[in-house]
C-alpha cells in the first residue's frame, strides 16, 4: 500500500488558531515566537518579549529579572498552546477548518469498503466500471501468505476470476457487468479528503490494535505524515509497533 499526501490547507495551524480565536476575540496573543511555563511564576512568559531565552527548553533552569526558574513547559508559538488547549477542552469543532487529501493505492476492496463508511469525507475511486481490470493485482492477506497451502488455494482462485472476467469480456460483457467476478482483494486507488477533526476520528479509530490489518497500516501511515504537517494537532497521537496509541 502506498499512501500520499496531495493536499493539505496551507499554514493549517496558523489558520486553526485565527479561526479558534474568533470565538474569544484574543487575536493580541499571537505569537510566531516560543511561548514558556515558568515554575513559581503566575504568567505566561512571551519569548517574543525576551529574546534571550528563546531557546530554553522545558526541564532547563533561567534566569529572569535576577532570579532562577525552571522551565514547565514549552510551546513554540501561539498556533501550538491554543490547538492543544482545544483538543484538552473537547472543542474540536474548530479542526474543520483545515484539511488533507490523501491518494491511497495498493489497497484492496475490502480496504475501501471500509473507508468509505467514514461520512464526514469525501472520497473518488477507481472505478471499475470504466477500467478494464483483466490484468488486475490483489492484495494477499499476512496470514494467507505465511501459509503455503492457503496461498496456493489462493492465487489459484485469483487466476482464475482474472480468466473469468476475460471470457466474459471477450464475449462483449461491459466491464460494469464482468467486473461482478472480481474479488475483494482486487487493487483499488482511492482519494479520501477530510478536515482535521474528522482525520483524528479516523486515525483513533482505523489505527487502533483492534482494527483491521489493512486499513490499520494506512492509518499509521496517514498519521506520520500529519504528524509532520501539523504536529499541534496530531500531539496525542503515537505509532506504537504496526499500531496507534493516544496519550493524554
Amino acid at each position: 500500500m502506498k499512501v500520499e499526501l496531495i493536499s493539505i490547507t496551507p499554514d493549517a495551524e496558523r489558520v486553526i488558531e485565527e479561526a479558534g480565536r474568533t470565538a474569544y476575540l484574543s487575536f493580541d496573543k499571537f505569537t510566531p515566537k516560543p511561548i514558556l511555563r515558568l515554575r513559581g511564576r503566575k504568567e505566561l512568559l512571551y519569548t517574543e518579549n525576551h529574546p534571550e531565552l528563546e531557546g530554553a527548553r522545558a526541564g532547563e533552569e533561567v534566569e529572569l529579572e535576577g532570579k532562577r526558574f525552571r522551565v514547565e513547559e514549552r510551546w513554540e508559538n501561539s498556533a501550538e498552546k491554543f490547538i492543544k488547549m482545544l483538543i484538552r477542552s473537547g472543542h474540536l469543532s474548530v479542526l474543520e477548518h483545515a484539511y488533507a487529501s490523501f491518494r491511497i493505492q495498493g489497497g484492496s476492496r475490502s480496504f475501501t469498503h471500509q473507508l468509505v463508511r467514514h461520512r464526514m469525507a469525501s472520497f473518488t475511486q477507481q472505478s471499475q466500471r470504466y477500467v478494464n481490470e483483466k490484468n488486475f493485482q490483489y492484495v494477499v492477506p499476512p496470514s494467507i501468505e505465511k501459509n503455503p497451502e492457503a496461498l496456493r488455494i489462493y492465487r489459484d482462485f485469483m487466476e482464475e476470476a482474472r480468466r473469468v472476467y476475460a471470457l466474459l469480456r471477450e464475449i462483449r460483457i461491459k466491464k460494469e457487468d464482468a467486473r461482478f467476478v472480481l474479488p475483494n482483494a482486487v487493487f483499488s486507488e482511492i482519494v479520501i479528503t477530510a478536515n482535521f477533526r474528522e482525520w483524528r476520528h479516523i486515525i483513533e479509530l482505523r489505527g487502533s490494535k483492534a482494527a483491521q490489518w489493512e486499513i490499520r497500516k494506512m492509518a499509521v501511515e496517514v498519521l506520520k505524515i500529519l504528524k509532520e504537517k501539523a504536529p499541534s494537532v496530531f500531539y496525542d497521537f503515537y505509532v506504537e509497533g504496526d499500531h496507534i496509541i493516544r496519550r493524554g
